[in-house]
């Protein structure tokens, strides 16, 4: 069994709902957290971080799309609003490779160089990695929250709308 997407889609739209929330609650000065000393020096901050999810998956789409790639260098890392808005563009460009791209493309192989190293991969393997390396980094910035006493939200798959169930997180008495 494959799974389909959408289910990836829908989860992590509602991971960015509720780290939208979170930060909000918490205010822009939660973006300037620090990824610590032992972190890639190309992420800072919990700013940098986010800004690179939303820009991942936008150049993503502009590779597949052979269009220009964006330079996001000058995005602010430390305004909520601004990352989360930037975000919803690059989901609507996804959205629209995803629902654009005819359906005898999704498994051919094409070349692509990224940084110095040439890669070949389908449409479908970029598509389905950058909706993984979407929940990686959330995963690493509830722990980066964590490790600073910012205690976090349940964003497992389990608890989340995709695939429907009923998530009941109130506590039971035994």
């Amino acid at each position: 069994m494959l799974i389909d997407l959408n289910v990836l889609l829908e989860y992590t739209d509602w991971e960015r709902q509720k780290w939208r929330e979170s930060l909000r609650q918490r205010g822009d000065r939660i973006l300037l957290t620090t990824t610590g000393a032992n972190s890639d020096a190309r992420f800072e901050t919990v700013g940098d971080l986010v800004r690179h999810i939303f820009s991942a998956e936008k150049r993503y789409v502009e590779r597949l799309s052979d269009q220009p790639l964006t330079d996001t260098a000058s995005l602010p890392t430390e305004n909520i609003e601004v990352l989360f808005k930037f975000g919803q563009e690059s989901r609507k460009a996804l959205r629209e490779f995803i629902d654009t791209l005819p359906a005898e493309e999704w498994d051919k192989p094409r070349d692509y160089t990224m940084g110095n190293h040439p890669l070949r991969a389908t449409p479908k393997k970029f598509i389905i990695h950058v909706l993984l390396h979407e929940v990686r980094h959330w995963a690493q910035i509830s722990t980066l929250l964590r490790q600073n006493g910012i205690k976090g939200d349940l964003h497992d798959f389990l608890f989340s709308p995709a695939l429907g169930g009923d998530a009941r997180l109130e506590q039971t008495k035994a």
